[in-house]
């Protein structure tokens, strides 16, 4: 989606209010924002990925309760600060 700014030049005017009023109109539309919030979004995981995190996720789980099980670690041991 390309939003075009448009600014001319009016009679009399000089250089440095042109460039002023473009800044203003750019600022204005949100164009930067934008542009600036998606520059370092990440982009969506595959399936095949998403579904390996989530087995991992589940492998992870079962050991936990596996170490539970046998005693070796607390199931809701205070956390350290």
């Amino acid at each position: 989606m390309a939003i075009n700014i448009d600014v001319e030049k009016n009679s009399g005017e000089n250089n440095v209010n042109l460039l002023r009023r473009f800044t203003k109109k750019v600022q204005g539309s949100g164009i930067l924002p934008r542009v600036r919030s998606i520059r370092y979004a990440s982009r969506k995981l595959s399936s095949y990925k998403t579904k390996m995190k989530t087995l991992e996720g589940i492998r992870r789980r079962a050991d936990r309760e596996e170490l539970i099980k046998l005693g070796k670690i607390v199931e809701n041991a205070p956390r350290k600060k």
